[in-house]
């Protein structure tokens, strides 16, 4: 009998692309029209082809999951429907559960010390989830302009900026991969566009 190729995913991916548009469904990405499953099977997408398996993939698909949509106890519902290993990859992708949220320079700031000690499988999502978000941005940029593109991130023009050169820094010292590479060469297209 031959072993089912490696590639090859399961059921458990197709739940998980269920719930994460069970979710997600009435959730758009921030200040468009754009439903929010998009940003989710982008960042699976970009996990699968940096070579994640499919309980990276699944987290891919419901890292915004407990932030976004019932807090901790969406992480124990993921953790009972899809294992501890798929929640420990949310958790750490997850830069709060309060509601309301903390102040945005103090979540950031936590998130990226969290980084420095996360796991590979973490910091693939999360790379995957801030390639895709600064990608999105570049376009909006291209098509909308700065003025009706700034003003939808919290931390604006400077903090957003900010953000995305920290992340760099953090990326290229714990896991230099290709998605790292890619990512700055992103953020290098936003600032020369906007600066």
């Amino acid at each position: 009998m031959q072993n089912t190729p490696h590639w090859i995913l399961s059921d458990r991916f197709k739940e998980a692309m269920i719930y994460a548009f069970q979710i997600h469904q009435m959730q758009a990405r921030k200040g468009s029209n754009i439903p929010y499953i998009s940003h989710l099977l982008a960042v699976a997408a970009l996990v699968l082809e940096d070579g994640g398996d499919e309980d990276e993939a699944i987290a891919a698909l419901l890292h915004d999951a407990a932030e976004d949509q019932g807090g901790l106890k969406t992480l124990e519902e993921i953790r009972l429907r899809f294992g501890e290993h798929v929640a420990g990859i949310v958790d750490g992708c997850t830069d709060t559960y309060e509601d309301p949220k903390p102040a945005w320079q103090e979540r950031k700031n936590a998130y990226l010390e969290r980084l420095l000690t996360a796991s590979p499988s973490v910091l693939r999502v999360s790379t995957a989830d801030k390639l895709h978000n600064a990608r999105s941005l570049l376009f909006d940029l291209r098509r909308f302009g700065e003025d009706k593109t700034w003003v939808r991130f919290n931390g604006g023009k400077e903090g957003t900026l900010w953000y995305y050169r920290r992340l760099l820094d953090v990326y290229q010292e714990v896991a230099n991969t290709p998605m790292v590479e890619e990512l700055r060469l992103v953020v290098q297209q936003i600032e020369a566009l906007v600066e």
